[in-house]
């Protein structure tokens, strides 16, 4: 039978393991949570009391000092100095740490728990010198859970505090947390938003582009074909931050405040709100860049754009987004469908982009056979053919019926009915809100309510789509008489166009026909028609040969350049 022989304990704890060595290899950490000149005096004041204590004691090796100065203790992860500690313990170069208190180490239970039980396996010791705490004696662990949770508790006391002062300063208008903006700098002495020119001019451009009728990407194409700089000074404008540019409520000179929050004061993870946090909107807040009407109206047109299935205008082709100048204009003369633009042979140096009926071009030519494709650059020189032929005429019955037509229109303004409308939609809203009180309450059954609250939602959409409609027509309104006003502007100053210039053909063209029947029943593919803002039209017959001619010139005009 076996013997047990029992090899009784020496008395020792983990702690004095290391007393077998002659010396222990002592560092210390230090850390503020800010940049204050009162905590870098603080963060001075840990690092030399540290490094003359460890020197001064003779059973102790100096390791050296870990400092991160203004990095906060709830995450480890941008705490440099810690993460370079820890790997040394790793490697044996630490025998003992010292800091001043389980705030200064980490604010995060998990986190000191993780790293204390980390180091502790590689018989590392940890001496909070505030909690009196040594991390390899058995009963510091229960101690070191219930303080390093008091001190994740202060963290998030302190935390909320802070949004809650946050909060009032956003109440009194007070701007906090400013992020970098294009065509803004923040002036530190007035705390407040003044206009930086230079950056203004780039805001400026792209609002006016967009009330062209180009979208974000065309614009973005045209800033980094232009060398405009964003904030960062690159010349990269990519569709989102053009698009997220003219949404910004700072450029009419107003501000929001509270559109992210910080989900908790641990993992400092910010989300962007949704009304779950109060949000605050102030008016008038500082020095637009652009009106506020030109800001509205421009989100008004992405408003229309971004409608599900939304059919187009007549007369407003700019509402919708404008790839390039013969985007949404140009027609088939046969079948009627639009005009698609593709670029052939794009992968070789002989690429060029044409456009052709879409029809045509997507479904078969049995579908739209007499409809030919025409390269962009010889519609651009139709088009110049066709405006200066209007110039050269010199027709004053056309200056006169357009001054005539500028006459007789006029700006739409259905405010009244708009204002009439939102009245009614806010009285459904209120009958809606009762209504689900009432079905709260229980004297209502879930039937009646449902059947009550649908038709409550039904009369609520018809009205919203009404006042949709009216804007639109007040946009139509606009549009047209900018058309107007811009044609005759052009014809009155006479300058004959030698080059393509897409600001001046969206002035002035209303649509574009390519081919057309004749009334005696032959068909013309190769007759362009130009319908210019009121109607008149003028016609451009490129023929086959006409066409090739074109391209030699053009190319040897080209070449001509590059010498």
């Amino acid at each position: 039978m076996f013997q047990v022989e029992v090899l009784k304990a020496n008395g020792k704890t983990i702690s004095n393991r290391n007393q077998t060595l002659d010396r222990l290899k002592v560092c210390a950490y230090c850390r503020v949570s800010t940049d204050t000149k009162d905590q870098i005096n603080s963060y001075n004041s840990q690092v030399t009391y540290y490094k003359n204590l460890i020197k001064d004691n003779p059973k102790w090796i100096f390791a050296g000092i870990y400092a991160d100065p203004g990095i906060t203790g709830t995450k480890t992860e941008k705490r440099e100095e810690f993460n370079k500690m820890i790997n040394d313990a790793k490697e044996g170069k630490i025998d003992m740490i010292l800091t001043k208190s389980i705030s200064r180490f980490a604010r995060n239970t998990l986190d000191t728990l993780k790293y204390v039980r980390l180091l502790k396996g590689l018989n590392v010791s940890v001496k909070f010198e505030e909690e009196n705490i040594n991390t390899l004696t058995m009963e510091g662990e229960m101690l070191l859970t219930i303080l390093s949770s008091v001190a994740q508790q202060e963290v998030e006391n302190i935390s909320a505090n802070v949004k809650k002062g946050l909060k009032m300063k956003m109440q009194r208008g007070e701007m906090v947390g400013f992020k970098a903006c294009l065509g803004y700098d923040y002036d530190k002495e007035t705390r407040n938003l003044v206009i930086n020119e230079r950056e203004a001019e780039i805001v400026r451009y792209v609002f006016n582009r967009f009330l062209d009728g180009y979208g974000s990407t065309l614009i973005g194409r045209e800033l980094e074909e232009k060398g405009y700089l964003n904030k960062e000074g690159k010349c990269f404008w990519p569709e989102g931050t053009v698009y997220t540019m003219v949404k910004n409520e700072k450029y009419k000179g107003d501000l929001m405040m509270g559109k992210t929050y910080t989900l908790d004061p641990i993992t400092k993870r910010k989300m962007k709100n949704y009304g779950e946090q109060d949000m605050f909107y102030v008016k008038n807040h500082h020095e637009p860049i652009v009106s506020r009407e030109i800001w509205d109206r421009v989100n008004e047109i992405l408003a229309i754009r971004s409608a599900p299935r939304k059919k187009a205008v007549e007369g407003l082709h700019l509402i919708k987004t404008k790839m390039y100048p013969f985007s949404l204009v140009t027609k088939c003369g046969f079948c009627g469908g639009p005009a698609y633009r593709r670029t052939v042979h794009s992968s070789t140096p002989y690429a060029k982009p044409t456009w052709r009926c879409i029809c045509a071009a997507k479904k078969g030519k049995k579908l739209c056979p007499e409809s030919v494709s025409f390269d962009e650059e010889i519609l651009e020189e139709a088009f110049l053919e066709a405006f200066n032929k209007i110039l050269a005429s010199n027709d004053d019955t056309i200056k006169e019926f357009l001054e005539d037509l500028k006459t007789s229109l006029k700006l739409v303004d259905n405010k009244e009915e708009i204002d009439s409308i939102m009245k009614e939609v806010d009285r459904l809203e209120s009958l809606k809100e009762k209504l689900i009180q009432i079905r709260t309450e229980g004297v209502l059954s879930k039937e009646d309510f449902e059947n009550k609250y649908l038709i409550y939602q039904a009369d609520e959409s018809k009205l919203r789509d009404k006042v949709k409609a009216l804007k639109q027509e007040e946009e139509n309104s606009r549009s047209t008489i900018d058309h107007v006003n811009n044609f005759l502007k052009t014809l009155k100053e006479k300058e004959e166009l030698t080059e393509f210039n897409d600001n001046v053909f969206n002035s002035v063209i209303e649509k574009v026909i390519i081919g057309e029947k004749n009334d005696d029943g032959t068909s013309n593919p190769y007759m362009v028609s130009f319908i210019f803002t009121g109607g008149f039209i003028t016609k451009v017959d490129l023929t086959k040969d006409r066409q090739i001619k074109r391209l030699i010139r053009l190319r040897n005009d080209r070449l001509l350049n590059k010498i």
